[in-house]
């Protein structure tokens, strides 16, 4: 049983904009420091961040209007915690507490971010997609139901009639579609809107992207500061996870679909 959310659903437009103003942060800076929360709704977009890097409000302003439309901004930029700061000054150690799950992806979980990924290149809008079993239900707003009934016999579709969906009329927060993103590998660490130091994004990559290649679950767990988590120094774990958001082309691509 999986359920993914597109690139359009307010929850995933929230972690985008986030993640394009990590983004920015690497554009600044090689390691910046930074943890976003974003929230969108109705017409406005609330961020809040705490960062060391000088980052220009009218940027962010842009970035939250390619991505989400005309909306008002509400932009707080604070300081990032001394402490925290502390913890990093001397190279990377492991910037949170947390437990951490690598699961593989089942065949299910594979075939519906397929169709979720296939559907949505065909319509650029708010959806939601389930799959349990042999049961597929389908929910996408903006389009034809017959279109979808033809290409999908036997599934759900928006069940309750056509929608608009979209962030006038739902609300959207950050880190809160967290099992569209990882599947069975949700713990309690949100991927996004946070810099590579921070465990919650580097080692839940590391630990899904090790559960992909051995086959196995990986469970793990780090305290803040440790200088070594699973066996291998935190760097390798925050290179390994740094060159992943390379490979996708960034934080804000990285949060359209999370980590499948």
């Amino acid at each position: 049983m999986i359920e993914k959310v597109n690139p359009s659903h307010p929850d995933k437009v929230a972690d985008r904009i986030a993640g394009a103003i990590v983004d920015l942060a690497y554009a600044t800076e090689d390691n910046p420091k930074i943890a976003v929360e974003v929230l969108i709704g109705h017409g406005v977009c609330h961020a809040i961040i705490e960062t060391t890097t000088a980052l220009d409000k009218e940027e962010i302003a842009e970035a939250i209007v390619r991505i989400a439309g005309m909306v008002l901004t509400d932009i707080y930029i604070v300081k990032q915690d001394a402490h925290l700061s502390e913890n990093q000054k001397h190279g990377f150690r492991c910037g949170d507490n947390g437990i951490f799950k690598g699961m593989p992806l089942t065949q299910e979980q594979k075939e519906l971010s397929a169709i979720a990924h296939r559907i949505y290149g065909q319509y650029l809008s708010d959806g939601k997609y389930i799959m349990d079993g042999i049961r597929l239900i389908i929910c996408q707003s903006n389009a034809p139901r017959h279109e979808l009934e033809a290409q999908y016999p036997g599934a759900e579709i928006n069940p309750l009639g056509d929608w608009t969906g979209g962030t006038d009329v739902d609300t959207g927060a950050t880190n809160r579609k967290l099992g569209s993103d990882m599947a069975n590998s949700v713990t309690g660490g949100g991927l996004h809107g946070k810099d590579l130091s921070k465990a919650d994004v580097s080692v839940n990559i590391y630990a899904f992207l090790k559960a992909q290649e051995t086959g196995n679950p990986v469970e793990l767990c780090c305290a803040i500061g440790d200088e070594m988590v699973d066996g291998i120094p935190y760097t390798q774990i925050v290179e390994i996870a740094r060159n992943y958001i390379r490979s996708v082309g960034g934080f804000e691509k990285f949060a359209e679909w999370g980590l499948f």
